[in-house]
């Protein structure tokens, strides 16, 4: 019985720290070939690759190439409090 509540308890403290962890994005800047096309767009990053721009571009990467595009660059990352700027200037075919 009390492995079963020690269980539940660190459950709920997974879950609770799952919902604190803040969002992040990144904008990047990508390309498709034959014709050459150009892209700016956001992504919604997963908490792994929010700490560094390396983690940042290899989800990127990941993500972009799904659709055709080569990533060209991370131009930054940042926070929820800024998304609605940025994604004005991605529009919306170009937030992920």
């Amino acid at each position: 019985m009390k492995h079963w509540l020690l269980i539940m308890v660190l459950g709920f403290g997974l879950a609770l720290a799952g919902q604190a962890s803040a969002q992040c994005f990144a904008d990047y800047k990508a390309k498709q070939d034959n014709p050459l096309r150009l892209q700016y767009g956001i992504v919604e990053l997963p908490d792994h690759a929010c700490g560094s721009r390396a983690a940042a571009s290899e989800y990127v990467r990941q993500v972009v190439a799904r659709s055709g595009w080569t990533l060209l660059q991370i131009e930054s990352i940042f926070d929820a409090s800024e998304f609605q700027r940025r994604s004005a200037d991605a529009g919306a075919i170009h937030r992920r």
